[in-house]
């Protein structure tokens, strides 16, 4: 991970948006033609479904920080921190985007709750951790939501059905967030801040609990119980997912040595490295880097 970017993206400041979705409307999309305004993290209470037209560069769910290109799907559950933070446009210098965004109570309306539309409302509360969709069905879902921007009334709620077809036949996608954020979360942000800061800093020299309860001026054990309810996991827990996803991206980014990037991802033993590595990615570090390969 780019340090100079991560020493950025803890520096922004999270925003909370109010979405504005007209009377009479269950949605609004909008195609934005992004300028150079610095980005910022923020959250709302509407759901989303974001795609990238043109451009790349790093986004920002949750937790999760990845690279994204032309294409890019991602559907967002409300409350759920995010930025696209573009830095390599195309060729004539745009970068631009389809942002559907749903009124707030969308999942709970009468016309969400018919056996035909079941899976839909299961697809939308999965995407509480974000969901990155994959595959050839991107190109379908492109035209349809370039059909949507030009539509109105009735033709448009078919087409967005067509959408939520679409990526219900899906089965090429990741899971971005390792966890879903409350609003109470989202208040203590700042300090669950200070603790990822800590971590990122000094994921490679060791990290150590007492140091990260100090930053909250707290005790380990109230630390503990502190970030558990936050985040929905422990702080370790935390730390190891952080270290294998930063192994993660250099085995798919680099030809660094297996033996390097378990030192450099903070393990000391390289068994060790291996078990953790496959136990939250399903995959040997040498299997995985053949993916990408």
């Amino acid at each position: 991970m780019n340090g100079s970017f991560l020493v950025k993206i803890l520096s922004m400041e999270l925003i909370f948006d109010k979405i504005h979705v007209p009377h009479r409307h269950s949605f609004i999309v909008r195609k934005h033609h992004h300028d150079d305004r610095p980005p910022r993290i923020h959250s709302h209470k509407n759901f989303e479904l974001n795609f990238v037209v043109t451009g790349s560069g790093k986004r920002i769910v949750g937790n999760n920080i990845s690279s994204f290109e032309d294409g890019d799907l991602v559907l967002l559950g409300p409350d759920l921190p995010h930025c696209w933070d573009a830095f390599n446009s195309q060729k004539d210098g745009s970068t631009s985007s389809i942002v559907i965004h749903f009124y707030e109570d969308l999942i709970s309306s009468d016309f969400f709750n018919i056996p035909e539309l079941e899976e839909v409302k299961e697809l939308l509360k999965k995407a509480s951790v974000g969901i990155w969709f994959k595959g050839r069905k991107i190109r379908q879902i492109a035209g349809c939501l370039e059909r949507l921007v030009t539509l109105q009334g009735l033709e448009s709620y078919i087409e967005l059905l067509k959408v939520f077809n679409l990526l219900l036949q899906m089965d090429d996608y990741e899971y971005l967030s390792d966890t879903a954020y409350s609003p109470s979360f989202v208040k203590d942000l700042e300090k669950v801040k200070l603790v990822y800061k800590y971590v990122f800093q000094n994921i490679q020299n060791g990290i150590r609990q007492e140091e990260a309860a100090a930053l909250l001026h707290m005790t380990p054990g109230a630390f503990c119980r502190y970030f558990k309810k936050k985040t929905n996991r422990t702080f370790m827990d935390y730390v190891k997912s952080v270290r294998i996803r930063l192994a993660a991206k250099m085995l798919a980014e680099t030809d660094k040595a297996i033996s390097q990037i378990c030192y450099e991802s903070g393990y000391n033993n390289i068994a060790n490295f291996n078990h953790q590595f496959r136990s939250i990615m399903q995959k040997t570090p040498s299997d995985y880097r053949k993916v990408f390969r």
